[in-house]
């Protein structure tokens, strides 16, 4: 009869199929049963595998199984293939077979170290040693797994474990998304109910009234990896205006890769930390695009106006978030006034005696016809000005665009190599004991920060010589365009061809629209031309 109940434990930090069992484990499982085999007082009865955890920490679910097990006394042995693969941190090791597993009776064997406790004792100093080793391995192995992360972050390569709903990994490259032609009008559903004037509530309710599956149903019931825990543990979770805000700001769909958002302190503390914007990483033109740079900016400046959905409707009102007060600047209220029984609309400044002149008070239909004609006016103009512009040569234009900005990234792009050949003296001169080690690293601090001054002042440059090239400037003029056969004012058309209303004493007011400085750019940049022709 076997006098000993054992666990056979395997473990391995990584595999790429998570759902199917890898060649690791199975191998390590066989060596195991190779083992009891023969040795007849051992009797195997419960396998646990961790497969996809790291050996630093000792939460792991199985793990922790196995520890249950133990303290319910349905076993009394625990064997591993290694040291290592029960656990790679120094001091919980350490703890473990010191302490703990004694305590409770327990026999522990590792089979390639030719570690066991019954013939020989855990806290020599061997055993001591091996534990620090594996500690240092994960240490080291952290290092090299984080560089390998941030270069293939930097290279717009997608490391991330789980895919942003509307895209899917590449079956030819891991690394690479693709469009998931299943969802993917979905996100452009939610953009354009956005646009339309919708909560980010009111969107995720008329999902769910259509049946559309939230983004971890959708994952769930299709195979694809998900996050574990949280919302995602819920049964039949649906759609929240969270998961739309969620999807409305994520610039992954514009075709651009945004990663290293979080990080942990080291590869011992998981705690996840939130990095500052300035230090994610962003990669445009890594992937296919679902939604146009354009519309999500648009997007993003919506999102930023201070906007309540109208009492009984699915929209804002028509001007919500971009009326202003042109004294104090304070965003105009919308009120009604009933008068012989039929309703009348104004918009006025709440601060009114608090501290502002005068309630700026207008009546809402005369406002409505005000910006319609002068929004037509607008559009009339932009496309008055791309005829003028047809006329003059667009090579010759963009020639003298390029001229404009050429030089001074030029002389930019000088500097940056002269901080360069700077930085390469300055350890020579430390190397050959010229240079102190403290003003060498006091210098290399100081060029270093120059060098990325100057990297960001040509990057800026570039992106500006790049927004006013023809093609470019061709954009937003079509944007205006598309509207140029308006009749009536709709939220939709409020939203994507105006920035804000400023309303003045005696009802005038003062339009913004977008891309306002490209037009005046533009205009600007006709006149030169013609003089120059």
């Amino acid at each position: 009869m076997s006098k000993y109940k054992a666990i056979s434990y395997t473990r391995l930090s990584y595999t790429n199929e998570k759902d199917n069992e890898s060649n690791s484990i199975s191998n390590q499982k066989a060596l195991i049963r190779d083992f009891v085999k023969r040795h007849s007082d051992i009797e195997i009865v419960s396998e646990k595998v961790d497969d996809g955890y790291t050996g630093v920490l000792f939460d792991r679910p199985a793990f922790q199984e196995m520890m249950e097990d133990i303290r319910a006394e349905k076993v009394n042995c625990i064997i591993v293939k290694d040291l290592s693969r029960f656990g790679r941190d120094y001091i919980q090791t350490g703890k473990y077979l010191r302490q703990i597993l004694p305590s409770l009776g327990v026999r522990f064997i590792a089979i390639n170290d030719n570690i066991d406790t019954l013939k020989e004792n855990c806290t020599g100093l061997d055993v001591s040693l091996k534990t620090i080793i594996n500690d240092a391995y994960s240490q080291d192995i952290s290092k090299k797994i984080r560089s390998v992360l941030e270069q293939k972050r930097k290279e717009g390569l997608y490391v991330a474990s789980f895919t942003p709903y509307g895209y899917q990994k590449s079956k030819e490259n891991k690394n690479q998304l693709v469009v998931d032609e299943q969802t993917a009008p979905i996100i452009k559903d939610i953009f354009k109910m956005k646009l339309d004037g919708m909560s980010a509530a009111k969107i995720a309710d008329i999902l769910n009234e259509k049946g559309v599956l939230s983004p971890v149903m959708y994952k769930k019931q299709n195979g694809y990896a998900y996050a574990k825990g949280g919302y995602a543990a819920t049964e039949n979770a649906k759609w929240s205006a969270k998961a739309v805000l969620r999807i409305l700001k994520n610039e992954i769909y514009t075709g651009t890769m945004v990663q290293g958002k979080k990080t942990t302190y080291n590869y011992k503390l998981k705690n996840i930390i939130q990095k500052p914007k300035e230090e994610w990483i962003y990669v445009k033109n890594t992937h296919e695009a679902i939604i146009s740079k354009q519309e999500f900016d648009l997007v993003q400046s919506i999102l930023l106006l201070d906007t309540k959905t109208a009492p009984h409707k699915e929209s804002v009102y028509l001007f919500s978030g971009l009326l202003i007060c042109a004294d104090c600047g304070n965003r105009m209220t919308r009120k009604s006034v009933t008068y012989k029984d039929k309703k009348y609309f104004y918009y006025y400044c709440p601060t009114g005696k608090k501290g502002c002149t005068s309630s700026h008070m207008i009546k809402e239909d005369n406002l409505i016809a005000c910006v319609l004609e002068s929004v037509k006016k607008h559009i009339s103009s932009v496309i008055s000005l791309e005829k003028l512009l047809n006329n003059i040569e667009k090579e010759r234009m963009n020639q003298k665009i390029a001229q404009k900005y050429g030089n001074e990234i030029v002389q930019k792009e000088q500097v940056a190599e002269e901080l360069k050949t700077f930085q390469s003296s300055l350890y020579e001169n430390y190397i050959k004991g010229i240079l102190p080690k403290q003003d060498y690293r006091m210098l290399k601090e100081e060029y270093t920060t120059k060098l990325e001054t100057v990297k960001k002042e040509i990057s800026a440059l570039n992106e500006k010589l790049e927004k006013e090239l023809w093609h470019n400037r061709k954009e937003w003029i079509e944007h205006f365009k598309k509207f140029s056969n308006i009749t009536e004012l709709d939220r939709n058309a409020v939203i994507q061809l105006i920035q804000s209303v400023k309303i003045f004493e005696k009802k005038q007011i003062e339009i913004t629209f977008r891309y306002q400085s490209e037009y005046e750019e533009t205009i600007k940049m006709f006149h030169s031309q013609k003089e120059v022709i």
